[in-house]
């Protein structure tokens, strides 16, 4: 039987997917790629799933794009791994529950931009971040999109144009981490911050995780003209009525499921 290139667990309300390809350092290829695609779909619609863990198995998080797959292709080839990579960043950001990277090691060039596109990430103290394209004649163009939204322009630009590694405590510090932890407390940390995650209100925190990424990167005053829209709908749901007399009687929120 092969080995399955992406294994999926569950852990209460937290769905913990594992990038399963150690022996090619967890590359993103084509197929890896449609599973996760396909797996997130499954996510999305599953009301009883509140976080999202993603994981690697091995010594590396992932190492990018499957080499392999970017040699002596046509132009529609080409069009479709980055087309399909595309998809990945963008359904890590547009279904409703949060999504967690959890690194244990390397992520490089599209490893570090599944990274930058999840909502959060904690690593490892060991874990290492690089954008190398540029050293093999192909410039990380595509990780660019998720990488200078999480840690701005400049030093986007040096990791793209030098292909540097940075440890792990830099990544904190450029806001491309969230948290830096010991290796044997990463998968603590992740699925404590994922089942922090799960005490709020579902229908909440998919309200609040589409309009970040909407009002992200308009000017502020729309950013505003949205976000007021936004909170007028919240303000109205069941939810918010629960939390805000669960808050003033001192008890417990009781959340509605679905």
């Amino acid at each position: 039987m092969p080995t399955r290139m992406l294994d999926t667990e569950m852990n209460g309300p937290v769905a913990i997917l594992t990038l399963n390809r150690p022996e090619r350092r967890n590359a993103l290829s084509l197929e890896l790629m449609r599973e996760l695609i396909s797996e997130l779909e499954r996510i999305e619609s599953n009301q009883g799933i509140q976080a999202v863990i993603l994981a690697a198995a091995g010594p590396v998080f992932c190492s990018g794009h499957d080499l392999c797959e970017l040699t002596a292709r046509t132009e529609s080839e080409y069009r479709e791994i980055f087309d399909t990579c595309t998809e990945l960043m963008l359904k890590l950001q547009s279904i409703p529950q949060p999504v967690i990277a959890e690194v244990q090691g390397t992520a490089t060039a599209a490893g570090c931009q599944l990274v930058a596109a999840c909502d959060l990430a904690i690593a490892s103290e060991g874990a290492t971040f690089a954008t190398p394209g540029v050293r093999i004649g192909l410039f990380c163009s595509t990780p660019m999109v998720a990488l200078t939204r999480a840690i701005g322009r400049k030093r986007a630009m040096q990791m793209l144009l030098t292909g540097d590694m940075i440890d792990a405590h830099t990544a904190a510090n450029w806001s491309l981490v969230n948290r830096v932890v010991k290796p044997e407390c990463l998968r603590a940390a992740t699925l404590e911050l994922a089942q922090r995650i799960a005490q709020a209100s579902p229908a909440v925190v998919s309200i609040g995780k589409k309009a970040y990424y909407e009002q992200i990167d308009l000017p502020v005053g729309a950013a505003y003209d949205l976000a007021k829209e936004v909170m007028t709908g919240n303000a109205q749901a069941d939810d918010a009525r629960e939390g805000i007399t669960a808050f003033l009687n001192k008890r417990l929120p009781n959340w509605r499921r679905g």
